[in-house]
Order: structure tokens, then sequence, then C-alpha cells
């Protein structure tokens, strides 16, 4: 068969073994295959990749700098969100996703490929991230989905026949391959997991983490930096501590930054087990310097210049936004609601924090904002100022009424039962 006349699919492609071992099973199963390779940030050498995809026998490669665009587009929004998944992970995998999935269609459409394929397993969720994506954006599109196809799963009952199956074609295998944990690297975070980390009580050694120094051997004297923001995103960020007090505006370059900054101070590193969105439990390993910080900072900020009953609102669908994120559903109709009620409560999130960056932690140690709710008059301790304290003694008595009533119930039903 001609390669004018095979069906075409679009792989996310890495450059690793699976990907690889994929892109070729694909084309011996008689397709004409077009790696995409998404630079989100990972360190990587993507000249390599593009010459790896070619010797595997890609018909074309495109390598896509999608770092600008994950910042602004998927990073900022999460930050504004205070999207935290189950209260600690910052969602640095889940966030990636949609974006590689949404260059991916596009790139299947430009090229009129009927199908694109990933490399994502069907017990993860990564495949649900990938494949939600694909249907909300081209209905049309067929998913080649290897881990979940039968005649794959008979091929590749494990690691050791994917290698050998790579030594048998001529595929180049990679000596990070020998790593005992897997990892995912972006320019939010990295994740490692699965291997020696499958073990829950087993404690990562130090030669797990790669972005950040141990907070143990950072720096002896705290960083001190400033963070402003507009409308809830970060604009500008400066240390402080920096006797040419290094100054940063441009969206990439500021996360960029506090990356390095973050990463210095041994800021970001989180150690969980998680609830996947398939029902299964498994323990990650992340470091996220820069989402660190600006979480921090970005919660710190809204305390300033949000009101209270906006704040418990928009705190109460925090977690189903993180929930969204998590699970694939960046582009839902119910996410769409979440975006412009997050983006309503963040037009007076203006102002700026100071933090001390010190072993580990991201300490708020001042904040401004011309927004700003605070009123010291009315919170000082030491001045009478507008506020009557008198007016409390009935503040207190309207609140304490159906405490009575309440108590009273509970009493006299005791009584009765005596």
């Amino acid at each position: 068969m001609s390669m004018h006349n095979k069906k075409r699919v679009v792989l996310a492609y890495s450059g690793g073994l699976d990907t690889s071992v994929i892109l070729k099973w694909l084309i011996n199963d008689g397709y004409e295959v077009i790696a995409f390779v998404a630079d989100v940030g990972q360190e990587e050498d993507f000249e390599k990749v593009r010459e790896k995809a070619l010797k595997v026998g890609a018909s074309k490669v495109y390598v896509c700098d999608l770092k600008r665009e994950f910042v602004t587009d998927y990073i900022f929004p999460a930050i504004k969100g205070n999207a935290v998944y189950e209260s600690r992970y910052l969602l640095g995998t889940a966030l990636a996703r949609p974006l590689i999935a949404k260059e991916q269609i596009a790139i299947a459409e430009k090229e009129g490929a009927e199908y694109v394929s990933h490399g994502a397993t069907g017990k993860g969720n990564d495949q649900v991230r990938f494949e939600l994506t694909y249907y909300a954006l081209n209905p049309k599109i067929k998913v080649i989905a290897p881990w979940k196809t039968k005649e794959f799963l008979e091929t590749f009952q494990g690691r050791p026949d994917m290698i050998a199956y790579a030594e048998k074609h001529g595929i180049e295998i990679k000596s990070t391959l020998a790593k005992p944990y897997s990892e995912d690297d972006n320019l939010f975070h990295i994740s490692h997991e699965a291997g020696i980390l499958e073990d829950p009580a087993c404690e990562a050694s130090d030669d797990v983490y790669s972005k950040t120094v141990s907070p143990e051997k950072a720096p002896d004297v705290a960083t001190k930096i400033m963070i402003e923001f507009q409308d809830g995103t970060p604009v500008k960020v400066q240390n402080l501590s920096d006797a040419k007090t290094t100054t940063k505006t441009d969206p990439l370059e500021l996360f960029t930054y506090l990356n390095e900054l973050g990463a210095q101070n041994g800021i970001g590193r989180l150690d969980m087990v998680e609830n996947r969105f398939v029902g299964i439990k498994s323990r990650g390993v992340y470091e996220t310097p820069a989402g660190t910080i600006l979480h921090a900072a970005h919660r710190d900020i809204e305390g300033i210049a949000m009101d209270r009953e906006v704040m418990r609102l928009k705190d109460m669908f925090c977690a189903k936004f993180s929930e969204l994120i998590y699970n694939g559903f960046w582009f839902s109709p119910e996410m769409d609601f979440l975006m412009q009620a997050i983006e309503r409560s963040q037009s007076a999130i203006d102002g700026k924090v100071y933090l001390k960056l010190y072993k580990g932690n991201a300490y708020c140690v001042g904040r401004e904002s011309a927004s700003s709710l605070y009123d010291k008059e009315l919170s000082s301790m030491d001045i009478q100022g507008g506020f009557n304290q008198q007016d409390s003694a009935g503040f207190i008595r309207i609140h304490s009424i159906r405490l009575m009533a309440h108590h009273a119930i509970m009493k006299n039903k005791l009584a009765r039962k005596k």
C-alpha cells in the first residue's frame, strides 16, 4: 500500500520507549504515522526526538513550542482559581494534557488525519484527559489507544516485551529507562511515580528529586521577593534580595524565574497518595516550585482584596474546579461556567505580595492593594474608629437565638427519655 493510500494517524510522541514502540507498531499495522511532539517545558533534546521519530518511521514530525500558551492559558487560570486537587496536588500533569491534545487535534485537521493516538495506559488519568479533549474538539475523530487494544496487549505483556520489540526493530532505548520509576516533566512541575515508589511507606530518596534542592541543603538566608497581580494574574516579580533587583514581567520569563528561585530554596516538594479518576489510588511525588509560590501569593492577595462572601462561594467551587481539571474536563460546559465565575471574582484582585522563600517554604510577609478592603481603623485594637462596639451585643444576641432554641429542644428530649 502506498503512503498516499494509508490511513493517517497523528501520534502524541515523547521519544520514550512506549511511544516509540507504539509508533512502530502502528506503522506495522498499516498506518502512516505523523509524530507530534509538544514542548511544554520538559528538559529534552527535541532535535534528537525528531530524528528518532523519523528513524523509527514517522512520515512527518511536528515539534510545537507550547510553553507560553501553557503559562498564560492554563497555569495562570489555574492559579486564579486556586486549583488544588484533594487539597494538596497543584495539577501539573493534568493542566498540560488538554493543551497537548488540543494541538494534536489541530495537526490532525491540518494533515487530514482521520485518527489520533496516545501512549497513556488504561489504568491512569491521562487516557481520559486526552480522549475527552479529542472528542470535545472533534467529535468525528477516531482514537487509537494501544494500551486498550487487545492485539497490542497480547503482544506486550510488560516492559521486557517492549524492550525486545525495540531491539528487534532497531529502536534506540534511552539510558534513562534504567530509572526505577516513571516521570512526567513540564514547565509547571515534574512528577515521579510507579516503580520503587509504589510502596507508599517507602521514603523517596533525594536522588528521586530533580527540579528542587533538598530543603535541608537550601540556603540559610531567605530570598525576599515581590509578586504583583492584576485581575488575579501575576504580572511582575522582583527579587528584593538581589543587588540588581531582578525584575520579570513577561509571563513566561516571570514563571521560569520563579521556578529557579523556588528550586534553589527547596520549595514545591509533595509526596502523597491520591485518588485517580478511574478509582485506583496511586502514590505521586511532585516538584512544583513556581506553582507553589504563586498559589501562596495569590491566596494572600485575595485575602485583602476579595469580599468575604465572594471568597466563601469561590472556595466552595474551587474543589470542583480542581476536580474537573484532574479528571480531564477542561473543555466542558461546566468548566466554561466556572471559568467565567472565576474571572468575575478576580476583577479587583490587584496588588503586591511580599514573600520570603526559605528552606522549602514560601512565607507571605506583607501585602498592599489599591482595591484593599482592609480598614485599619475598623479592625484595630488600639483605635476606636467608625465601629461602635456596643452594636456587637445585639449582633451576638441575634445569632444566639437558634443556638438557645436547639439546646432547649435537646435538653427537653433528654429529660423525656429519663
